[in-house]
């Protein structure tokens, strides 16, 4: 669970390389609230509670966005 919450901005950049290394071979699943980390995955998925408390869920694929998005 958020690997990377303890992690300075310097190390969250070290984090990130290493798991680009290995994606090739690994599949991740990274739970974060972490932008930088956030920006290097593939697929991005969430959850989010409505207002009446029911659970909605969130799944992107960022190599499909525009680039200023």
């Amino acid at each position: 669970d958020e690997v990377d919450a303890m992690l300075d901005e310097s190390n969250v950049g070290r984090f990130a390389e290493a798991v680009k290394k290995l994606a090739d071979a690994t599949q991740f699943i990274i739970i974060t609230h972490n932008r930088r980390t956030i920006e290097m995955a593939d697929h991005v998925y969430g959850v989010a509670m409505a207002k009446n408390m029911s659970s909605s869920i969130l799944s992107l694929r960022l190599s499909e966005l525009a680039p200023n998005q």
